[in-house]
C-alpha cells in the first residue's frame, strides 16, 4: 500500500490527465468527425483542462494559472465559450485542486481552494450567461437578461459545482491525512525503539557507573591506606638511610598519582573499551583562546616557576578551568571579563579564577534568582575533582565577582614533617595519628572547602 501511494503521489496526476483526455476523446468522438480535435468546439478547453491535471502535483501555481487562462480566454472570446455537451470540462480544475491538496503545501492549499472558490463563480457566470452558454441546456433560457438568470438560477449552479469541488478536495484532503497518519505511525515506531534502545543503554551505563565506582572506592581505600602507611613510616623513620625514605617517598607518591590516575581511566573508557585522549595542563592556553572567540574577556598571568604534576592532576585543572569559564559565558554572558592566575610558588599550585557576577545576581544569591542554598552540579564537581587530586577548592561571591580558589599540592615535592617529629623526633606519635594526616591531605581536605564557602550555586 505503502508503495501504491508513493507512485500516485509522483505519477497519479499525469496518469489522471491521460485518463480523462482518453475519456473525452472517446465519449465525444461521434461529435467530432473524421477530423478529430482539429475541428471540435471543445478542444482548447480539453486541452487546458488536461495540462492543468498534469502539472498539478508538480507546479501547483502553473495548474491554477492554466484554469485562469482557460476561465479568462472564454470570458474575452479568445477560446470558444461552454457549450451544452462539454461544459463538464471544467471539473477538471477541481481535479486538479485534488491533487494540490493531496501533495501541496499549506500555503499552497489555501491559495488553490480560494482560487477554486472564484473559478466556481466564473463558471457560474459563464454557463449561465446569455452571452456565452446561455445555460448550456441545463436551465430554461430568461429573457430578463444575466441578472434574472442569476439571481435565479445562480445559487443552484454555484452550489452544485461547489459540491462536486468539494467532493475532489475531500477525496484530496482524506489521502494526505492517510499518509500523515502513516508517517506519524512510522515515527511512533522509531520512537519506541529508540526509547527501548536507550533504556536499555542507560541500565548498561548505570550498571557500568556502578562497577566503576565499587572499583574506584576499592582502589581509594587500598591505595590511600598504602600512601598513609608510606608516609607514617618515613615520619618514624627519619634516622634511616636516605635511601629507605626515599623510597617510602616514592612509595607514598606513586599511591598518590596512581589513585587519580585510575579515576581518569575510569571516567575516560568508552563503550568501545579504549581510554579516550584526556586534557592535559598544556591544553589550558588553546583552551583559553576558544574561550576569548567565544567574547569573554580572559585575562591570564602566571607567577613562579612551574612543577610537573601527575596525569590526573593536570585532567583535575583542565577541567576546573573549563568549567569556570564556562560558568562564566552562562551566567555573565558575551563580554563577561574572568582573570585566571596560576601561582607555582607555594608548595603547590594555586588557581584564581574569578568572573564578574550579573547585575541580577546579589551577593549570597545565584544569578536565577535561586535561593542561596541552591548548589548546581559544576561546583560539586569542581570539588571533588580538586580532592581526587589531593588538593581542594573552595568558591563563592567576592565583591562584585565570583572568585574559586583551587590548591594542587605537588606530588614529586617531599611532605614536611609532623609537628610532632619536628619538635622531637623521638617523641612516636600513634599509629592512628599517622594514618589521619596523610590520609585528609589525600581526600582534599581543606578548612575553606566546606560548603559555607560555596554559597552560590553556579554551574
Amino acid at each position: 500500500m505503502e508503495q501504491t501511494l508513493k507512485f500516485a503521489r509522483h505519477w497519479g496526476a499525469p496518469v489522471a490527465a491521460v485518463i480523462f483526455m482518453a475519456v473525452w476523446c472517446v465519449g465525444e468522438a461521434g461529435r467530432m468527425g473524421p477530423s478529430g480535435l482539429s475541428t471540435w468546439p471543445g478542444t482548447w478547453m480539453l486541452v487546458l483542462m488536461t495540462l492543468a491535471i498534469a502539472v498539478a502535483v508538480w507546479k501547483p501555481y502553473a495548474s491554477l494559472g492554466l484554469t485562469a487562462i482557460l476561465l479568462l480566454g472564454q470570458l474575452t472570446y479568445f477560446i470558444r465559450p461552454p457549450w451544452p455537451n462539454y461544459w463538464a470540462i471544467y471539473i477538471g480544475s477541481f481535479i486538479a485542486l485534488a491533487f494540490i491538496l493531496w501533495t501541496g503545501s499549506r500555503r499552497q492549499r489555501s491559495i488553490a481552494g480560494a482560487a477554486n472558490v472564484v473559478f466556481t463563480a466564473v463558471i457560474t457566470f459563464l454557463m449561465l450567461s446569455w452571452r456565452y452558454g446561455y445555460g448550456v441546456g441545463w436551465f430554461r433560457p430568461l429573457y430578463s437578461g444575466d441578472r434574472g438568470a442569476m439571481s435565479y438560477y445562480g445559487w443552484q449552479l454555484f452550489s452544485t459545482l461547489i459540491l462536486i469541488a468539494a467532493g475532489c478536495a475531500a477525496v484530496g484532503i482524506a489521502l494526505a491525512l492517510y499518509e500523515d497518519r502513516g508517517k506519524l505511525f512510522q515515527s511512533k515506531v522509531l520512537a519506541q525503539a529508540s526509547l527501548k534502545e536507550t533504556e536499555v543503554e542507560l541500565v548498561v551505563e548505570q550498571e557500568r557507573t556502578r562497577i566503576a565506582r565499587d572499583l574506584h572506592d576499592v582502589l581509594a581505600h587500598s591505595l590511600a591506606v598504602i600512601a598513609a602507611q608510606a608516609d607514617g613510616t618515613r615520619y618514624l623513620s627519619q634516622d634511616q638511610p636516605k635511601a629507605v625514605l626515599d623510597a617510602l617517598e616514592n612509595i607514598a607518591v606513586s599511591a598518590r598519582h596512581a589513585l587519580v590516575d585510575a579515576q581518569r581511566v575510569i571516567e575516560g573508557v568508552r563503550d568501545d573499551g579504549l581510554v579516550a585522549p584526556q586534557p592535559r595542563l598544556t591544553d589550558v592556553g588553546p583552551l583559553v583562546e576558544r574561550m576569548r572567540q567565544g567574547s569573554l574577556k580572559v585575562q591570564q598571568s602566571e607567577t613562579g616557576t612551574p612543577v610537573e604534576l601527575g596525569a590526573g592532576q593536570q585532567l583535575a585543572v583542565f577541567r576546573i578551568v573549563q568549567e569556570c569559564l564556562t560558568n562564566a559565558l552562562k551566567h555573565g554572558g558575551r563580554g563577561t571579563a574572568v582573570r585566571l592566575h596560576f601561582d607555582w610558588s607555594g608548595p603547590g599550585l594555586t588557581m584564581h579564577v574569578a568572573s564578574e557576577l550579573p547585575a541580577s545576581v546579589s551577593i549570597g544569591g545565584t544569578d536565577d534568582g535561586g535561593a542561596a542554598g541552591r548548589v548546581g552540579r559544576g561546583i560539586p564537581g569542581m570539588r571533588e575533582r580538586a580532592h581526587l587530586a589531593g588538593g581542594w577548592l573552595s568558591s563563592g561571591p567576592d565583591g562584585e565577582q565570583f572568585r574559586v580558589t583551587v590548591f594542587i599540592p605537588y606530588g614529586s615535592r617531599p611532605a614536611p614533617l609532623l609537628p610532632e617529629v619536628a619538635s622531637d623526633r623521638e617523641d612516636v606519635p600513634s599509629g592512628k595519628g599517622l594514618e589521619q594526616e596523610p590520609a585528609l591531605a589525600l581526600e582534599g581536605a581543606s578548612p575553606s572547602s566546606g560548603p559555607e564557602r560555596e554559597s552560590v550555586g553556579r554551574g
